[in-house]
């Protein structure tokens, strides 16, 4: 699959935008501050209605306006279909898939892309909550259906600790309780099939990294990742963000989702007495891990900023990689906002190689020269808040972007 043309109207900088997309590598380049990142996060959107960079909707509106239009025409192989969406500044957005209202989680189905951006390295040395969702976005990609699953835990999990919140501010629990083990049940079955999912995933994708990974850098540093799972700690312990990487650390191996649910329920009999005292609830996805690693060795602590970032990057290449085996929608896009900055002249060589392979690959950089010349055959300069086809070229009709709002 690729997006062979992009339109935008009142989205982030851009007042209206129109740009068309070639196979393979496709560069944006042009100095910071000019609209490359808005661009390309502009087509992530498409396939997930959401943003890697801002958490609410109204940041990608044009100031000034009161919703923006995002619009993709997607090609694989003799097939072609177009998806809109309207991004509102306040309220619920809508996406048509051929003219059709689709739901947010059903997107995946006809677009995918895997985004690696500067904010990855995080992946490596943040909280446990951004490992988490790229875990996630990476399991709601490959299955819809559990894109629903965690929303709905997500639903229970709020009222569960709202129930928690109450029995610890009143000291009544008799009738909490009743009611907290109907939650409980619920917890447990939506939270089981995430447990599930992940463990599935740590074991599909950590061979995946550890090739590229290698491929990267050139050595095997025995790259891989598995899971820190609260359900399966060990009895009177609780899982903790402070906590060493190797402390109740069980992947689960070939467990059983009906032993997960077992695990689950046993877990949050046993964490009762200290969820009501905390008013919070203690076990369960929410308060899982992912633990990346390197020739034995915990990466968040022992990894170097380079080695961080080649894994980061890895982990990103390693996605892709599995969404294209699996997909019956061709190669996933590929795009890398703002990375081969970060790289020696060697890897960025390394990278170019790597994604030689996919279908298209979408590329932003503020200096042409660090972008490896195989990769800067289709090049969209971006200048003075206008799109141009080349470095001194005047704008294109009806290309032309306007200063207001963010820009990357």
């Amino acid at each position: 699959m690729r997006i062979s043309k992009l339109e935008l109207v009142d989205f982030r900088n851009y007042e209206r935008a129109s740009l068309e997309f070639g196979e393979g590598p496709q560069l944006l380049v042009g100095r910071n501050g000019q609209g490359k990142t808005n661009l390309v996060e502009a087509v992530g959107y498409l396939a997930t209605l959401s943003s890697h960079r801002v958490s609410s909707d109204a940041a990608l509106v044009r100031h000034g306006a009161e919703f923006a239009i995002v619009r993709g025409e997607l090609r694989h192989e003799q097939r072609s279909m177009s998806i809109d969406v309207r991004v509102q500044k306040s309220g619920s957005n809508t996406a048509k898939v051929n003219g059709r209202t689709v739901k947010a989680r059903e997107l995946p189905r006809y677009f995918t892309t895997v985004l690696f951006a500067p904010e990855d390295l995080s992946l490596v040395r943040g909280d446990p909550s951004t490992r988490r969702d790229v875990l996630d976005q990476l399991i709601a990609t490959r299955s819809p259906r559990l894109a629903t699953v965690m929303s709905d835990y997500e639903r229970v999990l709020k009222q569960r600790n709202s129930l928690l919140k109450s029995a610890r501010a009143t000291g009544t629990r008799g009738a909490e309780l009743a009611t907290l083990e109907v939650w409980d049940d619920r917890l447990v079955g939506l939270g089981s099939q995430l447990v599930a999912a992940r463990i599935q995933l740590a074991a599909e994708l950590t061979p995946y990294v550890q090739a590229a990974y290698a491929r990267l850098v050139g050595e095997d540093h025995g790259a891989g990742l598995s899971m820190r799972l609260s359900v399966l700690a060990h009895a009177g312990s609780v899982i903790t963000d402070e906590q060493d990487e190797d402390s109740h650390l069980e992947t689960g191996g070939d467990i059983t989702l009906e032993e997960i649910e077992e695990r689950f329920a046993a877990r949050l009999e046993e964490l009762r007495p200290r969820e009501l005292d905390r008013g919070i609830s203690l076990v369960g996805p929410h308060r899982d891990d992912a633990v990346f690693w390197l020739n034995g060795l915990p990466a968040r602590v022992t990894a170097s900023h380079g080695e961080s970032w080649s894994f980061a990057l890895a982990l990103k290449l390693a996605a892709a990689e599995l969404v294209r085996r699996e997909s019956r929608a061709g190669d996933p896009v590929l795009i890398l906002d703002d990375v081969f900055a970060e790289l020696d002249a060697r890897r960025r060589s390394r990278l170019a190689e790597a994604i030689g392979e996919f279908e298209q690959v979408l590329i932003t950089a503020a200096v042409l020269e660090d972008v490896p010349d195989a990769l800067r055959q289709h090049a969209i300069h971006i200048r003075s808040g206008h799109i141009v086809p080349a470095p001194d070229a005047e704008p294109a009709r009806g290309t032309e972007e306007t200063s207001a709002g963010d820009a990357s």
